[in-house]
């Protein structure tokens, strides 16, 4: 076992989740991640539980701020702190069981798998609790550009990362261990891991037929707390789309953000006049479009659909509000830690129980909100509910120029895959995009400018393995590593205590 001093570990340990940065978008190089898995492996490779802890949260801290430092945009560095702080912790404590069975005398296949399957279960954990889970900054995210990005088809984002990890912990062990002993075995894995995928991604994708979707970006500041003259982010769209209508495309649906228009139809006969008009006598197409509804005291971030000459036929209101930005949990308890930050989400979003599917001439197409596209169990359900497209409605306003956008545009490439459906990625401020079944651009806009994206998207009933039951791969692994984390702590007590 090679002997480093904690201040050594502890810099590794930094310096592994920083280089996540240049794993993700807005840098963009896939590689990077496995060097930044490698030396959050390597930081705590060999230790004790809690000082393999120790290390791991700094390693865990550094690799969550690299990625999500644009949560500080809008509200400071404390909610960037409290959430990579706990992100970290869940981390640190997965950190000490892989220091505990990386310390025992394991083949680099073994330990390779157990290792992966810790990481992988912890990702799962994480992207579920508390509160519904951080579906952000998985492994798996990073490799939208990859040809390693068709394996989310196979077993969803929880195989891809658990390969990833297995693959780099091998190749370290096997350092370690004796390369020349494994170097065949290396070799192969590493042929596998990029030759079938891009093999099968190869394949043509089944299709019937397409829809020529227009999505409409309208520059438009929508952000959580802007203060804008109400009326104005309609407006900003109203007018892209005019501007769009003045070309002369040809197209079978438009399709706004989520919160593009800042009147609720149902509530102001004025914007329900001027979306009636826009509907009947300009597009005579439908129109789906992002509003904030009311029912009661209920209040929702909600889409819907408007139909020529009926009006609106449907809504689907956000299953999933982002906790601490659109709804606040436990607002007593957290009010007494942070009064300001919580007394800004005076009121908070409630969750939708509408199903997601928006019909359109006899065609299905399933509706997500924003982070929605981050969460796996809601494009699965959609595409188990018939879609055979998916609409993205999101809204980055409150993100400014930094990662976020384009780190969400990354994983709607992904989850393209994943379902194979394509998706129609719309934002309020860019950038936008239509994505095809296998995660390629058919059209794109750049970031903060009035534009528009449009192309024939294909429609598919098609189901991928993951659709078919591959999705269970990640709650299997959080299974495994929940049994592989209690044997081992049991276990190394049992060893103390003999010592």
């Amino acid at each position: 076992m090679l002997t480093l001093t904690t201040s050594k570990r502890a810099f590794i340990a930094l310096l592994g989740g920083f280089i996540a940065y240049f794993a993700y978008p807005s840098a963009n190089f896939w590689p990077a991640i496995f060097v930044s898995v490698a030396g959050l492996y390597f930081s705590v490779r060999g230790l004790t539980f809690w000082k393999a802890v120790g290390i791991g949260f700094l390693g865990g801290s550094a690799f969550y701020v690299a990625q999500i430092y644009w949560i500080s945009q809008y509200l400071g560095p404390r909610p960037l702190i409290a959430l990579a702080g706990l992100e970290a912790l869940i981390y640190a404590l997965v950190a000490g069981c892989i220091g505990l069975i990386s310390s025992r005398n394991l083949s680099p296949w073994v330990l390779s798998l157990a290792v992966a399957a810790i990481w992988t279960g912890r990702e799962w954990f994480a992207t579920h609790f508390p509160y519904g889970g951080f579906p952000w900054s998985r492994v798996a995210m990073s490799q939208a550009d990859s040809p390693l990005a068709f394996w989310v088809s196979i077993g969803g984002f929880g195989l891809l990362s658990f390969l990833i990890v297995a693959f780099t912990v091998f190749s370290l062990e096997s350092l370690f261990k004796g390369f020349r002993a494994h170097l065949k075995v290396l070799a192969i894995t590493l042929a596998a891991l990029f030759a079938i995928p891009i093999g099968l991604a190869s394949l043509p994708a089944s299709t019937t037929g397409t829809m020529r979707i227009v999505g409409i970006q309208g520059n438009a500041n929508a952000g959580l707390f802007a203060n804008e003259v109400r009326g104005t982010i309609r407006d900003n769209h109203l007018h892209a789309t005019y501007d769009f209508l003045k070309t002369g495309e040809k197209f079978d649906l438009v399709v706004w953000p989520e919160n593009a228009s800042d009147w609720n139809p149902d509530d102001d006969d004025e914007t329900k006049q001027i979306l009636t008009d826009l509907v009947n006598n300009s597009l005579k197409k439908p129109l789906i479009f992002g509003t904030i509804t009311t029912a009661g005291d209920r209040m929702y971030n909600s889409s819907k659909i408007w139909l020529p000459g009926r009006g609106e036929v449907d809504q689907y209101d956000k299953k999933r509000p982002v906790p601490f930005g659109e709804y606040v949990p436990d607002r007593e308890f957290f009010y007494q830690l942070s009064p300001d930050l919580v007394g800004m989400i005076s009121r908070g979003y409630d969750f939708g129980t509408r199903d997601g599917i928006f019909e359109v001439d006899g065609e299905k197409l399933g509706i997500l909100i924003c982070f929605e596209e981050a969460i796996d169990e809601l494009p699965r359900d959609l595409v188990s509910a018939g879609a055979s497209v998916i609409i993205a409605q999101t809204n980055n306003a409150d993100f400014g120029h930094s990662d976020e956008s384009v780190q969400q545009l990354a994983i709607a490439r992904l989850r393209a895959i994943e379902t194979g459906r394509a998706i129609v990625n719309i934002s309020t401020v860019g950038p936008s995009a239509i994505i095809d079944s296998h995660g390629k651009l058919l059209d794109g806009s750049p970031g903060y400018v009035a534009d528009y994206v449009i192309a024939d998207v294909p429609k598919s009933q098609a189901l991928t393995i993951t659709m078919l039951g591959g999705w269970m791969f990640d709650p299997a692994m959080a299974v495994v590593a929940g049994i592989l984390a209690v044997w081992l702590i049991v276990d190394n007590r049992r060893k103390t205590t003999r010592l």
